[in-house]
């Protein structure tokens, strides 16, 4: 039984073997057939066609916008120092780090005792002058009386003279009488001059006592100024900074005790390129004071502030490229010196040019150009400028035809396409925009609440940036960029 069943067994598997092997061939001969059944039919060749966005090239005039980096700076700081030395006896209030004073009022002084005392002595020193030259001018006068009592006499003398010469030649006088007269005019001559030496001292004594005088009116004036010295004003308004003395404090000549700082003439200095500054050059290589606009993000609110090009650095500077340039604002409401804000430079007017997306253009600066609506050719345009995600090219003999915006290594001349327009298009309103307006949303009235609710709260924001918020936030449409930077702090 046993050898039965295993006979059996082998034969079943023998039999089942056969037919796999059979089945296997059978299905390989069928796909043999198929496939030369395929190869015996010619193949049929057919073009790809490509979908494509395109979109219009039309001339405008436009001012491009250069961006770039900057920090702000004040234009006026000023380092206070003691031009005196001495103990601080006072101090104004609100003398320390970011105290804020008015122009003119007083900062602090030094213990004067020392400079009041000497300002005693020289006026007493100038009463002392003042009582010379006064006495100086009556000697002058006296001694003009003196003269000319002095000159009478000695008009007397030789009238005498003249009458004794007169009588002796008519033989009525004697020669003595006439030698007596004669030393007599003399004395008397020599008496007048004299009397013109002692006018002479007299006015000269008045000129010394005079310029002792003005020495001395110049040692007051100075002991005047070396007692003001002792206080220190602010010389314009603005903010303290690095503030080291205290009341009672001693300070040297000369020590620097703090800054001060206008906060509100503000300038912001940022670095360029040396091909943007060409750009910003005028026909004669001089800077052009091309207006600017500065942006900061302060809780979800752009501040921003605008101004014009002032002037540039005088070197490129030890391991930098490119120039820094200078710029004034004009109002800047909520910005600090140090503040590091994004500068948007307006660039002179460019003529005929067009704005197409950075993708449509290549390497080489071409462009793929759409012809009888469904192929492509490549054409030469002209790179001016690249402004974020758009270029500005001048492409002469291109206006009003359509290029491809955004190219694929598959796209080349000759290519078939199909042209998938924007919305808007061929009809002025599909033409990129360099810079579009922020995208505005309505809010309601409890996101509304809770918005305003969060601004007000927040102390370390700046009074006037949180005014202009919930200025902003109370319109009937508020920016969603702003909407979103607010929630995200907020945690919404």
């Amino acid at each position: 039984m046993r050898f039965l069943r295993r006979s059996l067994t082998a034969i079943f598997l023998l039999a089942a073997t056969l037919g796999i092997l059979s089945v296997a061939g059978y299905m390989m001969f069928t796909a043999l057939q198929e496939r030369w059944a395929r190869e015996a039919i010619p193949a049929t060749a057919r073009e790809r066609v490509f979908a494509v966005n395109v979109i219009t090239i039309e001339a405008i005039d436009i001012a491009p916008v250069l961006t770039s980096f900057g920090e702000l700076r004040s234009r006026r700081v000023l380092d206070l120092r003691a031009a005196a030395g001495g103990a601080i006896v006072e101090l104004a209030e609100g003398f320390e780090e970011g105290g804020k004073f008015e122009a003119g009022q007083l900062l602090l002084q030094v213990d004067p005792t020392d400079f009041a005392a000497g300002l005693e002595v020289a006026r007493t020193d100038l009463l002392e002058g003042e009582a010379d030259l006064v006495d100086a001018k009556s000697a002058v006068l006296l001694a003009h009386d003196d003269l000319a009592s002095a000159q009478k006499q000695a008009d007397l003398r030789n009238g005498a003279h003249s009458r004794q010469i007169d009588l002796a030649a008519r033989g009525v006088g004697t020669e003595a009488a006439v030698e007596a007269a004669a030393l007599s005019a003399a004395a008397a001559e020599q008496a007048v001059l004299s009397r013109r030496l002692s006018l002479a001292n007299a006015e000269a004594r008045v000129k010394q006592a005079a310029n002792t005088l003005a020495r001395r009116e110049i040692s007051v004036l100075d002991a005047e100024r070396r007692l003001e010295e002792t206080k220190v004003y602010a010389e314009f308004s603005g903010t303290l900074s690095d503030v080291s003395v205290i009341k009672g404090g001693l300070v040297t000549q000369n020590a620097q005790i703090a800054q001060i700082v206008d906060s509100e003439a503000l300038e912001v200095s940022f670095r360029v390129s040396t091909a943007q500054y060409a750009h910003l050059l005028d026909d004669e290589g001089q800077l052009v004071g091309q207006p600017i606009a500065i942006t900061l993000d302060v809780s979800g609110i752009d501040l921003r502030a605008t101004g014009w090009i002032d002037r540039e650095s005088a070197e490129v500077g030890d391991g930098q490229t490119g120039r820094l340039l200078f710029a004034r604002l004009n109002q800047a409401s909520g910005f600090r010196p140090g503040d590091f804000v994004t500068v948007e430079i307006t660039e002179p007017e460019l003529k005929n040019v067009a704005i197409l997306p950075a993708t449509a253009l290549d390497a080489s600066g071409r462009v793929l150009v759409l012809i009888d609506g469904e192929r492509l050719e490549e054409a030469q345009v002209e790179l001016l400028r690249r402004q974020g995600d758009d270029v500005l090219v001048r492409a002469p003999g291109l206006a009003g035809r359509e290029v491809v915006a955004e190219r694929s290594p598959v796209l080349g001349a000759g290519i078939k396409v199909r042209a998938i327009r924007r919305e808007g298009e061929g009809t002025g309103e599909g033409t990129p925009e360099i810079s579009t307006g922020p995208e505005m949303i309505t809010l309601t009235d409890e996101r509304r609440a809770a918005l305003v609710a969060f601004v007000k709260a927040n102390t370390r924001m700046p009074a006037d940036a949180r005014e202009r918020l919930l200025t902003t936030l109370k319109g009937d449409e508020v920016p969603a960029s702003m909407i979103e930077r607010l929630e995200s702090r907020m945690g919404g």
